[in-house]
């Protein structure tokens, strides 16, 4: 009886994971934005910048751009001044704010005789590494369940072979969110911007792999690229990449939230 009910559960869960796991009246209200590098890490330079700069400033930008225009959003910054922050700090702020979304800024680079390359690229974890999301999803899995789903689904106990099944759905619902919304920050890129894109790809990203909600790590340009370099160090280029990655939000938004 046992068998037949769980294997019951498994079928609805995972026909109605993401009615499930993004119940009625989920809602994207915190937002942690990671700006990457800082302090004694500066990350990629270019002729005449530094990577954990031109992160921060976006990265500021973004986030008043998302007080201003989305009211009621927590904005949460893993850094706001040039300070080393430790990659598991960075996820683990996150998941202890039970963010729901993770936006991790970087600038990308090339070796002599790739300088020419230039673009836009937005990463999310690799899939042979989501079972790294193990902890960070026992940490944060409540908070994107059905309030009553403890009396619903007789707890969320580790010992019981169903919350392992829950787990994988969790971390199969957060890599298609992931997907979906770093493809919505690419498209943004390209039609808002005229950007070249390279696309969204799947890698084993420490920081990434750390956090128990729909997270990306995007490169907004080529600080090894003298063109894309001023782009992305210039003002008006600091706020279109942040414009763009906010109409991304707003669409991502309105695509997952239940009223």
């Amino acid at each position: 009886m046992k068998i037949k009910l769980l294997i019951t559960s498994v079928f609805i869960l995972t026909l109605f994971s993401g009615q499930v796991l993004f119940a009625q009246g989920y809602k994207v209200k915190t937002i942690v934005i990671d700006p990457g590098h800082g302090g004694r890490k500066p990350g990629a330079s270019g002729s005449f910048s530094k990577e954990k700069d031109i992160a921060l400033k976006v990265a500021l930008k973004l986030g008043a751009k998302l007080q201003e225009e989305i009211p009621g959003t927590k904005v949460i910054y893993t850094r706001t001044k040039d300070v080393d922050v430790d990659l598991y700090r960075r996820a683990e702020i996150a998941n202890n704010a039970n963010a729901d979304l993770f936006i991790s800024i970087h600038c990308n680079s090339m070796p002599p005789g790739n300088k020419h390359i230039k673009g836009a690229e937005t990463l999310v974890a690799g899939s042979h590494r989501l079972k790294e999301q193990d902890a960070a999803i026992r940490e944060n899995a409540d908070i994107k369940l059905e309030k009553n789903y403890k009396s619903k689904y007789d707890g969320y106990d580790p010992n019981k072979p169903g919350t392992f099944i829950l787990m994988s759905l969790l971390k199969n619902t957060f890599r298609d969110k992931s997907i979906k919304f770093a493809k919505f920050v690419q498209n943004s890129y390209i039609s808002r911007d005229k950007r070249a894109s390279r696309g969204v790809k799947e890698q084993g990203v420490l920081v990434l792999q750390r956090c128990g909600m729909p997270a990306i790590l995007t490169e907004v340009g080529f600080i090894s690229n003298k063109e894309e370099e001023k782009y992305i160090n210039s003002s008006t280029g600091q706020s279109e990449i942040a414009e763009s990655i906010l109409a991304a939000i707003k669409r991502y938004k309105k695509d997952v939230e239940v009223n």
